[in-house]
């Protein structure tokens, strides 16, 4: 299978194609503002670096977050509409799961990335799967939610591994876990989906109430 695999939930638009497990090409960019502007040129790239058609992808892979609300709407609509225009699917993922290292490497992991307003975007995983999230919350009370929200089901979580944005990890009160800076790549992203399953709805993870409100006279 030929698939384009695109994320935009992090400071880094991610742009790659991936064929068999491997990639045969990928174009990245760190720029949380150019979402927009970057994201089709880093794709065409990566069909000319291919030497592949638009016509010949099998699929497309999508990261819908959590992340912030424009960069989402970037990516799942941009992958939205290549996958309608060649009339191949588009299967959505949760951006965390391809931070994570997946089983082998340490039993207990968390995956944290910038959520700004100084709060962070969290899921814990064990042996690769994820047990918990995602959720928003502030540093300091990362790790009290996860003591609450898995004392029943998995009392002795304790991250020793921490992949996503360094800064941000280092915030997390109570952790002691190796900090890994890593973003979404297009290999991970396709690592994670059953493509033997039909491909459900596109749910951008926002996590948050929107912003905008109805004005009072409108109401």
């Amino acid at each position: 299978m030929n698939i384009l695999a695109i994320d935009t939930s992090t400071p880094q638009v991610t742009a790659g194609i991936v064929r068999d497990c491997e990639t045969v090409a990928e174009q990245l960019h760190l720029d949380a503002r150019a979402h927009n502007e970057v994201l089709v040129p880093l794709i065409q790239q990566c069909l000319a670096d291919s030497g592949m058609a638009a016509t010949e992808l099998d699929a497309v892979v999508v990261g819908c977050g959590p992340g912030p609300f424009t960069g989402l709407r970037v990516g799942m609509a941009t992958a939205s509409s290549f996958a309608d225009a060649l009339g191949i699917p588009c299967y959505g993922i949760c951006s965390l799961d391809a931070l994570a290292s997946g089983a082998g490497r340490a039993r207990d992991e968390l995956v944290v990335t910038d959520a700004r307003r100084r709060e962070v975007y969290f899921a814990a995983y064990r042996d690769g799967q994820r047990i918990f999230g995602p959720a928003v919350a502030k540093p300091a009370d990362v790790m009290k939610l996860l003591k609450e929200e898995l004392a029943a089901e998995v009392a002795d979580f304790a991250p020793t591994h921490a992949r996503g944005s360094v800064s941000h990890i280092e915030q997390i009160m109570g952790l002691e876990a190796t900090a890994e800076q890593v973003y979404p790549t297009p290999k991970a992203m396709v690592e994670v989906v059953d493509f033997d399953s039909a491909p459900g709805p596109l749910v951008p993870l926002y996590l948050r109430r929107p912003d905008a409100v109805v004005p009072k006279a409108m109401r």
